[in-house]
């Protein structure tokens, strides 16, 4: 063969792997964009039916009884943040041996995993239904005569938790396997029976204290047996296996005890600034502060899933040596994130004194102001959930998840050095949000270190877009607002002109050439399936 023409040959292979790249690069746009509609899509109905459904709950138990529900689901509630630091692990590996397309490391990381899970489950029953039901009869203050009804309660709790805990390694493969649509789904099927439960709740002629809670535990018995159904139909790796690998099982360990910590640092600080807020100002601050964590609850777990669409192809880009790929990704995934949760915050911001109007009767003193700085401080962590995954795709997470907790945990001392000076309450917020930004700061720098991840590129591409887009975006919303009184019409305008705005400048200055065409192309491809 001529020179000229093995040359040829090599270019055309070069062409034809440069193709078959792109188009799995859109391929892996495309799913992701599609993943983050239906977790966003599902985020909605959830809330929704959380929403009519505490009221239901209220309205069929009584305050009293409602009440120590609380109170006792509460006591298993304190281990619910095990739940998200070790499927977030389980996430990372099943992703990772995925990307690595080693089928022997799955099976045998989802028995691990399994066998993690088990004994967990094990320990947080021995310590509650011990030291957790002691604390129960003696120390909560329940009605003599409702006691009953309430351990009963507290049983059917911890037995929900310990089935709900036990579904998480068949959540994290789907995740890891991106079905999104039957995570979505599952999940709305999930609060669907937690709405029959309030319907036989009424229709039952048992006590409704007890009933309640056995009947969120067939609930969860319900939605466990279907995810894992489904799994292992669908995937060969989630059959459980007795196999035992010390090595894997002290890794995987390790790696849920640091995100174990950082979990933790987020509740122990929540708890301790609302007793810091206590001491200073009573309780009427607390009540605006509780509102303002409600919301913060609702719109960071918009910011959570929108992650969780990205999550597994980071890690999987990741464990292939695609670091590029994966560094691009998390690019896109920054400014996704960013910009869905700048479509819900820009509008609540400037007319949180109207929305907190309609949901409350009474609204706190200083709750307008606490829920407007939660807001921005929810808006700058989305950035950092991409970058936390880049982080822990590469499994050596001690430093991240030590030094970045140590500067959250800044918040306490920063709090309290504030309130003795005499600020504000609300000054703790403010000092929240610049410790976010100087934790996002932070995360950058050691996920350069971890990954190679270009700290120049990340302020070209990402930073600076953003921040054009949020200064721009604001401009006629905030005009609006000035020159017109409150009300549901000023209301309307804020919102459509927010967001129309904001996507407008999202797509022409946060978007790069390549993106705004895959974006247009994706729009355009969907007009004409449905023409």
């Amino acid at each position: 063969m001529k020179e000229s023409e093995k040359l040829g040959v090599k270019k055309s292979f070069s062409l034809k792997g440069d193709a078959d790249a792109t188009v799995a690069r859109q391929s892996s746009t495309s799913r992701i964009a599609r993943n983050m509609l239906f977790l966003y899509f599902r985020q909605i109905l959830i809330m929704l039916v959380s929403l009519y459904t505490v009221r239901a709950v209220l309205a069929t138990l009584g305050a009293e009884d409602y009440g120590i529900y609380n109170v006792v689901a509460g006591v298993v509630v304190m281990f619910g943040f095990l739940s998200g630091a070790m499927a977030t692990a389980s996430q990372r590996y099943f992703a990772f041996w995925l990307g690595r397309g080693n089928a022997e490391k799955l099976r045998k990381t989802f028995s691990v995993t399994v066998c993690v899970y088990l004994i967990l489950v094990l320990t947080v029953v021995v310590l509650a239904e011990t030291a957790g039901l002691w604390f129960v009869r003696n120390r909560l203050v329940i009605p003599t005569e409702r006691m009953r009804a309430a351990v009963w309660a507290y049983h059917f709790s911890m037995a929900n938790f310990a089935v709900t805990l036990m579904s998480a390694p068949y959540t994290a493969a789907i995740i890891a396997h991106e079905n999104m649509g039957v995570y979505a789904y599952a999940s709305v099927a999930e609060a669907a029976l937690k709405l029959a439960a309030v319907f036989l709740l009424k229709a039952l002629p048992y006590d409704k204290l007890a009933l309640y809670g056995a009947l969120l535990l067939c609930a969860g018995l319900v939605n466990t047996s279907v995810y894992r159904f489904y799994c292992r139909r669908r995937y060969e790796e989630c059959s459980f296996r007795p196999v035992w690998d010390g090595a894997m099982f002290r890794e995987i360990v390790g790696y849920m005890g640091w995100n174990l910590f950082g979990s933790a640092v987020g509740v122990f600080n929540n708890q301790i600034l609302s007793i810091m807020l206590n001491q200073f100002f009573g309780p009427a601050v607390n009540a605006a502060r509780a509102v303002s964590s409600q919301i913060n609850s609702a719109v960071n777990s918009f910011s959570a899933n929108f992650s969780t669409a990205t999550r597994p192809q980071i890690i999987k880009d990741y464990a292939a040596d695609r670091i590029d790929g994966s560094h691009r990704l998390v690019f896109r995934a920054c400014k996704m994130t960013f910009f869905l949760m700048l479509v819900l915050t820009l509008p609540l911001v400037l007319e949180m004194p109207y929305v907190l109007g309609l949901w409350l009767r009474d609204v706190p003193g200083n709750t307008v102001t606490f829920a407007r700085l939660t807001l921005a401080d929810a808006l700058v962590t989305s950035v950092s959930y991409p970058i936390m995954t880049l982080a822990q795709a590469t499994g050596r997470i001690a430093l991240y998840q030590g030094v970045v907790g140590g500067i959250l945990l800044c918040n306490l001392p920063v709090a309290y050095v504030l309130l003795r000076m005499g600020f504000p309450p609300y000054s703790v917020m403010a000092g929240q949000v610049a410790i976010a930004v100087l934790a996002t700061v932070v995360r950058l720098v050691i996920t350069n270190w971890l990954s190679r991840f270009s700290l120049r590129r990340f302020a070209v591409k990402v930073a600076l877009p953003l921040a054009l887009v949020v200064a721009l975006s604001a401009l006629l919303p905030t005009l609006i607002v000035w020159r017109l009184g409150e009300s549901f019409l000023r209301f309307f305008v804020t919102v459509v002109s927010s967001v129309a705005g904001s996507s407008l400048l999202f797509l022409f200055v946060g978007l790069d050439k390549g993106e705004r065409g895959a974006v247009v192309a994706g729009v355009l491809k969907r007009i004409r399936r449905t023409a």
